[in-house]
């Protein structure tokens, strides 16, 4: 999408002019940065280790994994309960393994199972952490802010990478990794301290809580049925499994191939760091001339050419030279992508359809990590470098035939707008419910409602839904007949009460301008067994 010519996009910095969002956000940073220098600590302890390119990856692994098994659950949670008090209960959580992990290494007792586990209990607790925090950004930014808030998370990520790794390698070099370890420790308690003293406004709640399992199948309905999410979720897929290689396998750069120690890894970390604070001066200035896709290749042809650049050179300083650019087109494709979804969610479903893109976004460079990590101990690391350049210069390829979608004119916010159903029957809230929708269609209208139905096959199924049909009446064609099931009529309920958006009503409202006359509406229930 081009911005030329509309209103310029808001200030990188407009969202730190809140209050809230900038407490939060700075010990926000404080946690990033004690999570960087337990991950620099960790795969420092086993770069000299038998296996060290898999064990090193591994901690990345070990990191992320947690995301494929708890992150719908904690996007249930998210949606389900308040977000600032379950954010402060997880960083209370993380206080406690960060002291035991910080324990186990100064009594020199730790060893790469005991360690890659705790690194996974830790892992566990940011997936928690995660679409709480995501969620929580739209309550407390406008809209129009997002993209800013969205860059600025970014930049918060990167620079913890140029603080964090260079604090670690100093304390590595002189203290040792136990210190890294239990400094982490306190960066979970400074920002589960901001949390408990931050009052970010509470989102309207509509209706009764969901149940857990129910809340659930209704996040993986939005997502199943979602092609503009599935769309933004194959374009951070083709992004950040090849650049995984980069983080994964960087301290290996700097062990094997640059000769240099934990302090050398920690500037390393901050070339990249110090990329995306410029990205964030640079992005809005290239908001105004590119196109999103457009800076999208331009980004990921830049990430491509460092991953070759540390392939092909051995000298320090042009390494950190090539990284600056790789931290700035870091932080352009994460924002970006982040933004989109952001702004394509609606609030009922926010943080659940969230954790579906922490998923494709964690697990892929959990995965890559694993298979650059293996391509590294066989063939080694120019050709494992080389391989990945190749693989992100092919995903760029592909931006012309699967673009990225404008998100930000998408009408999102809800529209309870379907009239309120009587019944003279009083059904249980857990029955079962078949809704059925009769339309008279002039034929000369017959293509064009069919196409447009589909669309409101998809918000039926998007909002509750679990089966749709469109039929056509044989002894009457004009006569067309629509059926969906909800599995509960509290389910149905939540349809009518908040789940379906302004862009769903504008193209429903469309499919019923194109019939003759009113749509009836039938809710069927199971009948009951007549009683002896």
């Amino acid at each position: 999408m081009r911005t030329t010519g509309t209103a310029p996009p808001p200030s990188t910095w407009a969202p730190l002019r809140n209050k809230t969002f900038r407490a939060l956000w700075v010990a926000s940073l404080a946690s990033n940065i004690g999570t960087w220098m337990q991950t620099v600590g960790a795969q420092w302890l086993l770069v000299r280790a038998p296996n060290a390119p898999m064990l090193v990856a591994l901690v990345q692994t070990a990191t992320l994994m947690p995301v494929f098994l708890l992150s719908m659950p904690s996007g249930v949670l998210a949606d389900m309960f308040d977000r600032r008090r379950l954010l402060v209960a997880v960083q209370a959580f993380q206080v406690f393994v960060g002291v035991v992990l910080a324990a186990v290494t100064a009594l020199g007792l730790m060893n790469p199972p005991l360690l890659l586990l705790l690194t996974f209990a830790l892992g566990a607790g940011a997936t928690l952490t995660v679409p709480a925090w995501q969620s929580l950004i739209q309550d407390i930014v406008p809209r129009e802010e997002l993209h800013s808030a969205s860059v600025l998370g970014s930049m918060n990520v990167n620079l913890a990478r140029a603080v964090g790794p260079a604090i670690a390698g100093l304390l590595i070099s002189t203290v040792g990794p136990a210190a890294v370890f239990a400094l982490n420790a306190v960066t979970f308690g400074l920002y589960g301290l901001a949390l408990a003293v931050a009052r970010p406004a509470a989102p309207a709640r509509i209706g009764q809580r969901e149940r857990f399992l129910s809340a659930l199948l209704a996040g993986q309905r939005f997502v199943r049925y979602s092609p503009i999410a599935h769309r933004i979720m194959v374009r951070a897929a083709l992004f950040v499994v090849p650049a995984s290689a980069l983080w994964a396998l960087l301290p290996l750069i700097a062990s094997d191939r640059l000769r240099t120690n934990a302090s050398g890894y920690g500037v390393l970390l901050a070339a990249l760091g110090l990329g995306a604070v410029a990205g964030a001066f640079v992005l809005p200035h290239l908001r105004r001339h590119l196109s999103t896709n457009r800076m999208l290749v331009v980004a990921s042809l830049a990430y491509a050419g460092t991953m070759a650049v540390l392939a092909l050179y051995r000298n320090m300083a042009v390494v950190c030279l090539a990284l600056i650019p790789a931290g700035t087109a870091w932080i352009a494709v994460m924002s970006a992508i982040n933004a989109a979804m952001q702004l394509y969610l609606p609030g009922w479903v926010r943080a659940r359809a969230l954790s579906a893109f922490l998923i494709v976004m964690s697990g892929g460079q959990a995965v890559g990590s694993v298979i650059w990590g293996v391509l590294a101990g066989r063939v080694g690391l120019v050709p494992t470098f080389l391989a990945a350049a190749g693989v992100m210069a092919v995903g760029a390829a592909t931006i012309p035939a699967l673009p990225m979608i404008d998100t930000a004119r998408l009408d999102r916010d809800p529209a309870i707008y379907w009239p309120e159903p009587h019944l003279d029957l009083d059904p249980d809230e857990q029955a079962p419910v078949v809704v059925e929708l009769i339309y008279r269609v002039p034929p000369e209208r017959q293509d064009d409602f069919v196409r447009a139905m589909d669309w409101v096959r998809r918000s039926r199924l998007r909002t509750g839904a679990s089966r749709w049909q469109l039929y056509r009446a044989g002894e009457e064609p004009e006569v067309f007949v629509e059926t969906y099931s909800v599995p509960s009529w509290e389910e149905h309920l939540r349809q009518h009460g908040g789940r379906l958006t302004g862009a769903d009503r504008d193209r429903e409202e469309y499919a019923m301008s194109l019939a003759a006359e009113p749509r009836q509406v039938l809710h069927l229930f199971p009948a009951e067994e007549p009683r002896s």
